[in-house]
């Protein structure tokens, strides 16, 4: 192989594909997220995660039958929390209460992210359709300059309008049924 192709060949290699730019840029977003969270909300998260396995029911099943087989007097064993198991009792709903609390804090962070990408997606949308507006103009204007005739529409004068975010918002909100109905 020339040395010439080669090196074509070898820069082709090194290119990054847009759709490569564009995992790596939503990459640098997740993991700046991820770094920004808090030491709480990193041990919320990990909790959370442990929590919601099935490891986790099978040591509480496993927790609940011991600790109900050592203290109903079976084995002569006396016993350290007696039925109705009052410290049993106390020591699942402080978890139970703890839990909530990480769930809540995982819950709020993750809502948090989520209007967050939400406002990019938003800024991204607009930014695609003020672009495709323009590239309309662009061609209908190209289009009268060469003398085409092609169906006119009433839609495609409104199409070439700038798109008001407030009235679209405001039609929206006409159109969608409220909480209140």
């Amino acid at each position: 192989m020339s040395s010439r192709l080669k090196a074509s060949s070898d820069s082709r290699k090194r290119a990054v594909e847009p759709v490569d730019r564009d995992i790596e840029a939503v990459a640098r977003l997740e993991r700046s997220a991820f770094e920004a969270r808090s030491r709480v909300d990193h041990i919320a998260n990990l909790i959370t995660r442990k929590a919601g396995t099935g490891t986790a029911v099978l040591l509480h099943g496993v927790w609940f039958f011991v600790w109900i087989l050592a203290n109903v007097r079976i084995h002569g064993i006396e016993p350290f929390d007696p039925f109705p198991f009052s410290l049993l009792t106390t020591i699942v709903s402080l978890e139970a209460i703890f839990l909530t609390l990480f769930v809540l804090i995982s819950q709020n962070r993750m809502s948090h992210e989520a209007d967050k990408r939400a406002e990019l997606d938003l800024q991204v949308n607009v930014l695609a359709e003020r672009e495709a507006t323009m590239t309309l103009k662009i061609l209908h204007a190209i289009s009268k300059h060469l003398g085409l005739k092609g169906p006119a529409s009433k839609e495609l004068s409104a199409l070439l309008k700038e798109t008001q975010l407030d009235e679209l918002a405001d039609k929206l909100d006409k159109a969608l049924p409220s909480e209140e109905e």
